[in-house]
């Protein structure tokens, strides 16, 4: 009996990620895709550049009370959830799945929106389907990594998680997504204590590999800090930092988010769109190579000091294509007939590595395990 067709509908079809997602999925023949989003002739003008037809797109608005009704009338068993900001969202998207019977995936980095889909575990339940939010870098690719070289520790005492862009600048709502805690107070756990840290603050200077070079990266608020702890219980320190191709637009960043932990600005976010104008004019003056980095910290099998460090180099400004790979590859699994678990939770412990590389061959992204010990 030859394995059903999935009908796949990706919400925000037309942005910065979603796009690149809809042009893999595009490409399964056991896909039939829905490219979705509030500008129907965008979503059409999406679907002709990726060899489609207009069939393929359709005016979807994320806030309708008509949503849950829509899916069910097209047919859709996968949504895609792709339309941030989520960190001003609520979870009507994911209720609108639950009640047309679908499955649904979103690309959230939002720490509280990720960590509390756990809410939406008994609706799921009840309707059999599931609710997976962070299928992203952040938590989908970090906890995969961390996974697959927990076993080569008696004890992990850290995860230590890195990211720098190349000169290709995202859209304005992740811009926004980024300046939201710009400056902000949020918690981290250090040396086994919960202590306080502020949004694009506590600079480091980190050596990515010798294409990418020395960049500044400073703290961040993104689900991994609540996630990883109860994932991996014992390990006493969590931290993410990360930051941009240009050194000069960091440390911009860098004196918003003094201003607003000083209350003489009251948010970054009106920056939003000056600086993605700024950054799309110089884009030619930056670096086009990426990098991610995580490294482990705790005790060898013989109860000796270990440490490993994954990395990851995106050159050719491809660094954009790894938010989206979680996506296709869960996707892609369920296309081919595999059953993604039932009930809400966040992206961890479903894909390996190895499936989060799949979806990235072709592309400059280079994954570089470590060499050894202290590697």
């Amino acid at each position: 009996m030859s394995q059903a067709v999935q009908r796949i509908l990706v919400l925000g079809a037309y942005g910065f990620f979603g796009s690149r997602i809809c042009e893999a999925l595009a490409k399964n023949p056991r896909i039939q895709l829905i490219l979705a989003g509030r500008d129907l002739a965008k979503a059409t003008a999406t679907a002709y550049k990726i060899g489609l037809s207009a069939n393929h797109a359709r005016a979807v608005d994320s806030t309708s009370p008509q949503l849950a009704q829509q899916l069910r009338k097209l047919g859709v068993t996968t949504l895609i959830h792709a339309a941030g900001p989520f960190q001003d969202q609520g979870y009507e998207v994911a209720r609108a799945a639950i009640k047309a019977g679908c499955h649904y995936f979103d690309l959230a980095d939002g720490r509280t929106f990720v960590s509390g889909i756990a809410r939406l575990d008994a609706e799921a339940r009840a309707a059999g389907i599931s609710i997976i939010s962070g299928v992203s870098t952040l938590p989908a690719l970090t906890s995969a990594v961390v996974d697959r070289y927990r076993g080569e520790f008696s004890r992990l005492d850290a995860i230590r998680i890195g990211i720098t862009s190349g000169a290709l600048i995202p859209g304005v709502a992740t811009l926004r997504a980024v300046l939201g805690y710009c400056g902000k107070r949020f918690r981290t756990l250090e040396n086994g204590a919960w202590i306080d840290v502020y949004g694009w603050l506590d600079t480091q200077q980190h050596d990515f590999s010798k294409s990418v070079g020395v960049r500044r990266i400073s703290r961040c608020d993104v689900p991994d800090l609540e996630l990883l702890p109860q994932r991996y219980p014992g390990v006493k320190s969590v931290s993410f930092h990360a930051g941009f191709a240009s050194s000069a637009a960091h440390q911009l960043v860098e004196r918003l988010a003094m201003l607003v932990k000083e209350k003489r600005l009251k948010s970054a976010l009106p920056f939003a769109r000056p600086l993605y104008t700024l950054g799309r004019w110089m884009r030619p003056m930056f670096s086009d190579r990426g990098a991610m980095f995580v490294k482990l910290e705790g005790l060898h099998e013989n109860r000796e000091p270990y440490s490993l460090t994954w990395k990851i180099v995106a050159r050719e400004n491809d660094g954009p294509n790894i938010p989206g790979a979680p996506a296709i590859a869960l996707a892609s699994k369920i296309a081919a007939g595999g059953k993604p678990p039932v009930g809400a939770m966040p992206c961890m412990g479903l894909l390996t590595v190895e499936d989060l590389m799949a979806p990235l061959k072709g592309s400059s992204i280079r994954e570089y395990p470590p060499l050894g010990p202290g590697g």
